[in-house]
């Protein structure tokens, strides 16, 4: 799955349906054109995201080695001659796929109200959360396994790194100060140290579930499994960072 550099595409344009232009064209034409296009536009966009969705599906599910350009255009009921105009290669497809996974949690992560609840209840909410998002998106999971056996290739070239993991991370270190303001959480605690643990708790279990399940023999997908592992894990991050342990140590 290559292709040969070419110009940034119009996201807009479907050049399947575009016919050629008339350089005559009068007032009424251009107007008629308009709307003509108008359709075309929202069409195009349609395309595009399901190149994308279908492109999610592929790389989580075979990895960046064994997705398939064929497959993907299958799926979103497409051609691989659009894949290759909207993303350009294969490389550029899997960038846009990780940066929208990361997009999908980051408009969830704003989404979250945690002002309004005391530290550590906003804390064991931002920790559900986290856990949920994970195993309610396996997709997420899969592309980011796949990233990192590339060592984040795609990643690091990304233009928007900076703004993919760093508000989130931000908006937990908000919280950590504002409970050891109040003296519900030990100082010195590390918002990026933190927020790895948590991820960990979480996406460990999703991105193990198969083996996991096989040898511990249970099913790591039973929403009762999930809430006894979701309930030890809050126990042991609010642990963590509880002043009394620092006072009692």
């Amino acid at each position: 799955m290559s292709a040969a550099p070419r110009a940034e595409p119009d996201p807009g344009r479907d050049p399947e349906r575009e016919p050629g232009t008339d350089g005559g064209a009068s007032a009424e034409g251009g107007a008629a054109e308009v709307r003509r296009r108008a359709p075309q536009r929202r069409d195009a966009f349609a395309t595009r995201a399901r190149i994308l969705r279908a492109a999610t599906q592929e790389f989580a599910r075979n990895g960046f080695g064994g997705a398939r350009g064929e497959r993907i255009a299958k799926r979103a009921r497409s051609s691989e001659r659009m894949v290759y105009y909207y993303f350009g290669s294969k490389e550029g497809l899997f960038r846009e796929v990780l940066e929208s996974a990361y997009d999908a949690l980051g408009v969830a992560e704003q989404a979250l109200v945690l002002d309004d609840k005391a530290p550590r209840e906003a804390l064991a909410h931002f920790c559900r959360f986290v856990w949920r998002w994970y195993a309610e998106h396996p997709e997420f999971i899969g592309v980011l396994t796949a990233e990192n056996q590339l060592q984040a290739r795609h990643l690091r070239r990304s233009a928007r790194l900076d703004v993919l993991v760093r508000p989130v991370v931000r908006l937990l270190a908000g919280l950590l100060e504002r409970g050891e303001r109040g003296g519900d959480f030990r100082p010195g605690l590390d918002a990026a140290d933190l927020y790895v643990s948590i991820a960990g708790l979480g996406y460990f279990p999703v991105s193990n579930r198969h083996t996991l399940s096989a040898v511990l023999g249970r099913d790591l997908a039973d929403p009762q499994v999930l809430e006894a592992h979701w309930r030890a894990c809050e126990d042991m991050v609010l642990r963590c960072v509880d002043a009394r342990l620092q006072s009692a140590g």
